[in-house]
């Protein structure tokens, strides 16, 4: 496997397809540029989802993470974009990208995006915050 950034999503199978399960995912160092001024943005992530057929492998999510480091994107557009990447690779029953950005401006933005398969209804809702 690279060491460099991509933006190539690996996944593997799920082991335990048949029954769901949330699995959360901590991204505290997420950076990106600003399109306007071109100055660093940083923001803390989660990534909570409920997989189907496919899970996440993390070295590559890391590696696709990494490769924003030097993309301009406004942050509403850019955790959108990372949640559409994100379905695309392994089709989740549920996911839910929260970015919790550093102060800008004397603001503290929080950008939260969800997936959920129209077909899908969760066996358990206690474990899905927010749900």
């Amino acid at each position: 496997m690279s060491t460099k950034p991509t933006k190539k999503l690996d996944v593997f199978e799920n082991p335990a397809s048949k029954r769901d399960y949330l699995i959360e995912i901590q991204i505290p160092e997420f950076t990106c540029l600003c399109p306007k001024t071109g100055q660093p943005d940083f923001a803390e992530m989660t990534l909570a989802y409920i997989p189907a057929e496919k899970c996440i492998e993390l070295k590559a999510l890391k590696l696709y993470i990494w490769s924003f480091r030097d993309q301009g994107a406004f942050h509403e557009a850019i955790t959108n974009s990372i949640l559409d990447d994100i379905v695309e690779a392994c089709s989740p029953r549920f996911a839910r990208l929260s970015a919790r950005f550093n102060v800008r401006g004397g603001t503290y933005p929080t950008i939260t995006v969800e997936h959920r398969q129209t077909s899908w209804e969760p066996s358990d809702s206690s474990y899905i915050p927010n749900i």
